[in-house]
């Protein structure tokens, strides 16, 4: 049995995280900590998404895998282990992140770790706000290793200015880091191998100074990747609904929609996706299942659902995740 599932977010506490996913999205965080993640949609080993709604309400991503990955992923690749391939998240960085790197699936094994291809989509941004992404054209390998040993490694690399709407793509071997000041919708593969290259001389929650990663991330950064830019692609539709494209990868493509009140929007049958909601509400209906969609909530549609339409009960914005 699948229907349009929801899960129980899993709030991860960061040293450079905040507060504004419960202004913004409404989400119950414990109090008093910083949280930098909410994991919406995850498969990870002591983090598996349950299930929030229907007649499988607290059962786990990891046993719906087990149990109808077929109805799950259709034509799909499960991740390692026959896992769900992908692991979503929205993160709220008051501070920014360390500067890092996940390795390429050439090197990913010999570092004992997994590739991590990405995309960000920026929900909320302070003024000024920016991403780390990429090297300053020019930079070297030579530059970057005598930069990381006298402390002004952050100087190489490439900053963007962002603002709300913005998105960026992330292949593994690209290094990056998050500004502070920004709150991101972020699909990933299933992976959380971090490479740390600088933390900006600050310690962790513990009070002590978090894990560099030199060797490892040396191993895994694209030299040639220089100076990379934000998303642009232009919206097409009618008023009623417009999509434009974010992502085009082997892994996954992402679409950014926005959808009209009382718009209904069709489904393609027979693929895995996720529909995460930016702004505004939704109803996802697929046969006599119906699952309300709020902003900063993601929904699995299971490729084994036909018939699956987005209403918009307000005017609304969402990404349309399709699994390849």
């Amino acid at each position: 049995m699948v229907y349009p599932f929801v899960f129980h977010p899993l709030f991860k506490e960061r040293v450079w995280g905040g507060r504004e996913l419960q202004t913004l999205f409404k989400k119950n965080l414990p109090p008093g900590r910083p949280i930098g993640e909410s994991w919406e949609i995850s498969d990870r080993l002591r983090d598996e998404s349950v299930v929030a709604n229907g007649p499988l309400a607290g059962k786990t991503l990891r046993w719906l895998m087990g149990n109808c990955s077929r109805e799950i992923l259709g034509d799909a690749r499960p991740a390692a282990e026959n896992r769900f391939p992908f692991l979503c998240k929205i993160l709220d960085a008051r501070d920014k992140l360390s500067l890092q790197v996940h390795p390429p699936p050439a090197r990913a094994a010999e570092l004992n770790g997994e590739p991590k291809t990405e995309m960000w989509f920026i929900a909320d941004a302070a003024p000024n706000a920016e991403l780390f992404v990429g090297l300053k054209r020019g930079v070297t390998r030579a530059e970057f290793e005598k930069r990381i040993a006298d402390g002004t490694v952050a100087d190489c690399f490439h900053r963007v200015p962002v603002r709300a709407g913005d998105a960026m793509f992330l292949p593994s071997g690209r290094v990056h880091a998050i500004g502070a000041g920004l709150v991101i919708f972020e699909i990933q593969q299933n992976s959380d191998t971090t490479y740390r290259v600088f933390d900006w001389n600050r310690v962790g929650l513990d009070g002590k100074p978090r894990q560099l990663h030199i060797a490892q991330s040396l191993a895994s950064i694209d030299f040639n990747d220089f100076e990379p830019k934000t998303v642009s692609a232009p919206f097409s539709g009618d008023d009623r609904v417009k999509s434009a494209p974010i992502v085009r990868d082997p892994l996954f493509n992402v679409d950014c929609v926005t959808i009209a009140e009382g718009a209904r929007h069709r489904l393609a049958d027979g693929k895995l996706r996720i529909v995460a909601a930016v702004r505004g509400k939704l109803d996802v209906q697929s046969g006599s299942d119906v699952v309300p969609l709020a902003a900063g909530q993601f929904c699995l549609l299971p490729a084994g659902l036909q018939d699956t339409v987005l209403v918009a009960i307000t005017d609304a914005e969402f990404l349309r995740v399709e699994a390849n």
